[in-house]
């Protein structure tokens, strides 16, 4: 049994989804289970649906009419007969969606967000189901909510391993082809929940991990895992495998190939992930396994933008002790905030946050109920793992930096 995942990415056009076809006819599609994201920039349109939805703009009917013309069109190019029962499904799901926003009574953003930017899976888990059917790729459409159950924190939940574990054992077709959607699950009132930002790699190793996977393939638009990000570095060396150890490492730092919590249930039953090309799939890519070095040995890069920096002295001057460190944390996980670094002195704390569920206007007025606050927005953290003196200058080079800090293995830099 395999699991694979294609990102938004690699089926973000009718091309796309044909060429998941292509990479199927090399690996084989026998005994697998595909793990799907919204098609191209589908999320993102979706939450500027919740937004303006939320603002009380008829506006967010022409945003969804927008989203429902781009996934026609790819359907059109897919299907020479207009009759495909699919046209119909993707009509439903759309209905479905404009339907649910005209009867919802809750202003509750993160529980909004959730039942609105699932429909970027399920219809690019529609089309693509169908298309392979149509192409004689028999397989079962999977809804990930009746198999994946979570808590009810919505945007960020955690799982409930014992039932999923026992629903997707159950459920699942071990011998065929499955298609099913990333990011999603749902709670026990069978709400949809997400597993937050770029969860569609969770998925994978959730799926992987109860059904015993004998590995995971995650297919991207670069050749595997690389040593930074072609978006932002010049030049980047590709990273052939990794441990288990070294990919959480560099997925908490921000490294996007892989998401951050993909990696703890395959290390816990040792099932192999493959980092690889979808427009090449018989190339190298990485492997990530048990025990395995970093090779080869490189600096990595990662840059996390949009951060904020954060520093709290005390009103009186007193120290900053455990007392204090343990109400600030209390709050950072009251109100969602991520924390990429820690810096502190005897009277002052600093801290790199990530604010993406737009918490800290909240937190700050908890905040200065206690402590004396200066704080940096849109401030870029970047991290290199094994650095070298060579790689922290060339890194250092006509920036304004704020902060940095320096472990065995570690550099990190706050800048502006």
């Amino acid at each position: 049994m395999r699991v694979f995942k294609f990102g938004g990415a690699s089926v973000k056009d009718a091309d796309g989804v044909r060429n998941v076809i292509k990479v199927l006819d090399k690996t084989g599609f026998s005994d697998l289970v595909i793990v799907v994201s919204a098609m191209g920039k589908t999320t993102n349109a979706l939450e500027n649906v919740v937004e303006v939805y939320l603002k009380k703009d008829n506006g967010f009917k022409k945003e969804i009419q927008n989203i429902e013309e781009y996934h026609n069109q790819i359907v059109e190019d897919l299907f020479e007969n207009k009759q495909h029962p699919v046209f119909e499904k993707i009509k439903s799901l759309f209905l479905d969606m404009k339907t649910l926003l005209g009867r919802n009574k809750s202003t509750q953003h993160d529980f909004i967000y959730d039942q609105i930017v699932c429909y970027g899976e399920l219809v690019s888990t529609t089309i693509i189901s169908e298309y392979l059917n149509h192409r004689g790729y028999t397989n079962d459409w999977l809804d990930a909510r009746d198999f994946i159950k979570t808590d009810s924190v919505y945007r960020d939940t955690e799982v409930n391993w014992s039932t999923t574990q026992q629903n997707i054992a159950q459920k699942t077709n071990k011998k065929g082809l499955s298609i099913t959607q990333g990011f999603i699950g749902s709670d026990n009132n069978n709400f949809t929940t997400t597993l937050g930002r770029e969860g569609s790699d969770y998925t994978a190793g959730i799926f992987a991990y109860c059904l015993n996977a004998d590995s995971v393939s995650i297919w991207k638009d670069v050749p595997g895992v690389l040593n930074a990000d072609p978006r932002v570095f010049n030049t980047t060396q590709l990273l052939s495998h990794i441990s288990y150890e070294e990919a959480i490492e560099l997925a908490f730092y921000g490294a996007s190939v892989i998401h951050p919590k993909t990696i703890q249930p395959l290390q816990r039953k040792e099932i192999p992930l493959y980092v690889k090309s979808f427009l090449n799939p018989e190339g190298l890519g990485t492997s990530v396994k048990k025990g395995q070095p970093l090779d080869p040995h490189l600096p990595c890069y990662i840059v996390k933008k949009n951060q904020i920096l954060l520093s709290l002295s005390s009103l009186d001057f007193s120290f900053i002790v455990e007392d204090n460190m343990s109400q600030i944390f209390s709050l950072f996980h009251e109100y969602q905030i991520k924390v990429g670094l820690i810096q502190n002195s005897a009277i002052s704390f600093s801290v790199c946050l990530e604010d993406k569920f737009i918490h800290f206007d909240e937190l700050l007025v908890k905040l200065k109920a206690k402590f004396r606050v200066t704080y940096n927005t849109n401030v870029s953290l970047f991290t290199i793992r094994h650095f070298t003196d060579e790689a922290i200058m060339s890194l250092e080079k006509d920036k304004d930096i704020l902060l940095k800090q320096i472990t065995r293995e570690t550099y990190q830099m706050v800048s502006r």
